[in-house]
């Protein structure tokens, strides 16, 4: 009786390999952040017109991209999140008058932010879409899917790092550029006591 063990039989050339790349994709999740006037009405339109785009990315909808706490893009990755992806109006059309344009400046002082945290910049993107261009996101979509790929998992050890949970809202919103009155207190990023104030400086 032989002791020897069966030999599987070789898979047929050109297709075993093939089989494997497959069952070792990486799919990266993506958490995007958008604003409930332009780009969330976007994806929902490149929904209604069967526009298809990867199904990587989780949509949160904020009434303005301005209303973007940094501690959510934090938070986004310390619970493994491979990217983060903001989506507002295009500067100039915000409902809030100039809310996406701190959205903006938060989003580029995030980006030094987290290279210093050690995570790769293009793991954070910014892209600005109205509710008409369903076809433009669904694109963009696709894009930042494919170079998340590229870059791989993240395993970011936050916990080693940083305490997201103990951050504070008034520290983050500091760190970032915020103003000295505070983060916006009303729905949709829009503070009347700022838009007073930026109202009596430019006169």
């Amino acid at each position: 009786m032989s002791t020897q063990a069966p030999v599987a039989p070789a898979p047929a050339e050109g297709t075993g390999a093939a089989t494997i790349a497959e069952a070792t994709t990486f799919e990266p999740v993506i958490i995007g952040f958008t604003c409930n006037w332009c780009s969330y009405r976007a994806a929902d339109l490149a929904g209604t017109a069967r526009t298809k785009y990867p199904p990587n990315v989780r949509l949160i909808r904020l009434m303005c991209s301005g209303r973007l706490d940094p501690t959510f893009v934090l938070k986004a990755f310390s619970e493994g999140a491979d990217a983060v992806l903001v989506s507002g109006c295009h500067p100039g059309e915000c409902h809030y008058i100039e809310q996406n344009y701190k959205a903006l400046r938060r989003f580029q002082l995030l980006s030094r932010t987290i290279q210093a945290l050690g995570i790769e910049p293009g793991r954070l993107q910014l892209v600005w879409a109205s509710a008409a261009e369903g076809v433009r996101l669904a694109g963009e979509i696709a894009r930042v899917t494919e170079e998340v790929r590229e870059l791989g998992p993240l395993n970011w050890p936050a916990g080693e790092i940083v305490d997201i949970d103990n951050v504070t809202l008034e520290a983050a919103w500091e760190a970032t550029g915020g103003d000295a009155g505070g983060p916006p207190e009303t729905p949709g990023g829009a503070n009347p006591q700022h838009a007073a104030e930026s109202a009596e400086a430019a006169r």
